[in-house]
């Protein structure tokens, strides 16, 4: 018996339906550490696996089908194929040993989900050997699987933070904000340059912080899909000639520039207009952000098998491709040594994900480093529905 702590040996289930074929495999898995249970027929052994959930299941493949609906001589197949469909034990790697040499058998057993095959009489060293290995497998996949499922509550718990942040924090730093810009203004009283400065430079901050405040809420209401996506007609080249108006004073500001052009192709298409100004000012507002140079963005649209395609196109600094699907994600951020520092939640491009799959389409980039990059939004004509 192990000491009260310590990590059992491993678990191997063999089912078959004569005696001195269980005993003679349970006591070379005995040899190698290994604990044993037994079945000696198909409803023995599925019952035996969802019960103790062993490592490793040695099946006979004809053995008493009971009332698994197959005939005996298949019953090692069927208890194999309900293991691999029930999320219970599907990871259970399966070895079938059988006195059956026939090429159709063994094709049974790889559809079946089994992961080897051995022939009576076995070799007890090759037997040992594919056990050690389909253990290690069995243990690297466990370990995988709780590292996934690790990371899995650590999201949950950040996503909780973030719900708690947008709820708690939002109303309280409006009001402080609101104070600051009466002290600024000099509801209050006079104030020094100094003081007038730093007053300034506080609004700053926590407008910036209330940014990443509604980064965060966007982003959860989308994921949440509390957004109702409200469709209306856009005409390409209308949409564009907007959003060049809206930034032309930004740009001006910058020393950057803009161009735009929509083929006469182009199809008008329904959309969440306000959403995707959202998408495309986050794209804009990146392209200027990360430059430390004047930068020049393009925006183009054309018809698309799909429906259509926009592109959004920069000079700036560019992103390695490693990191290409990555700023898709929740506070992913690419640091690019010749971009400047800049207050980013690492929330746009994600919410510009969500947006964009909200409408059916989808969005991603290419680029090279030092070279720029081109951002692709490609939309049905019509929303799909969720």
């Amino acid at each position: 018996m192990a000491p009260a702590g310590a990590e059992l040996p491993p678990l191997v289930l063999v089912a078959d339906d004569v005696e001195a074929n269980v005993e003679l495999l349970a006591d070379q898995l005995a040899a190698l550490g290994v604990r044993t249970v037994s079945a000696t027929d198909g409803p023995g052994a599925l019952a035996a696996c969802f019960e103790h959930q062993p490592d490793l299941c040695i099946l006979d493949v004809s053995m008493p089908a009971g009332d698994l609906g197959v005939d005996d001589r298949d019953a090692g197949f069927e208890v194999c194929r309900r293991l691999k469909k029930d999320a219970r034990t599907a990871r259970i790697p399966v070895i079938f040993v059988t006195a059956l040499n026939d090429t159709a058998d063994r094709v049974k057993a790889i559809e079946a989900g089994g992961d080897d095959f051995l022939l009576k009489p076995h070799n007890r060293l090759v037997l040992g050997a594919r056990v050690r290995s389909l253990l290690k497998l069995k243990s690297a996949t466990d370990a995988l699987e709780q590292s996934y499922r690790t990371l899995r509550e650590l999201a949950k718990v950040r996503d909780d933070l973030m719900r708690m942040i947008v709820h708690d924090l939002k109303t309280p730093l409006t009001s402080v904000l609101a104070t600051l810009e009466m002290l600024r203004e000099g509801d209050y009283g006079p104030m020094t340059e100094t003081q007038y400065k730093a007053i300034s430079e506080a609004e700053g901050k926590a407008e910036d912080l209330l940014g990443l405040i509604q980064d965060l809420l966007e982003v959860s209401r989308v994921e949440e899909t509390r957004i109702a996506i409200s469709p209306e007609p856009i005409a390409p080249a209308a949409f564009l000639s907007e959003l060049n108006i809206d930034w032309t004073p930004r740009f001006s500001a910058e020393g950057a520039t803009m161009a735009y052009e929509a083929s006469d192709e182009a199809p008008v298409f329904n959309a969440d207009k306000a959403l995707l100004r959202r998408v495309f000012a986050n794209l804009v507002q990146n392209a200027l952000s990360h430059s430390a140079t004047a930068v020049h963005v393009a925006l183009a649209a054309v018809r698309d098998p799909q429906g259509i395609l926009f592109t959004v196109t920069d000079n700036g600094p560019g992103i390695p491709a490693e990191f290409q699907e990555v700023i898709f994600r929740k506070f992913e951020q690419v640091r690019s040594p010749n971009a400047p520092k800049t207050r980013s939640s690492g929330l746009g491009l994600a919410f510009c994900r969500l947006a964009v799959e909200a409408h059916g389409g989808r969005i991603w980039v290419r680029s090279k480093e030092a070279e720029g990059s081109t951002f692709y939004i490609q939309l049905p004509v019509e929303p799909k529905a969720e």
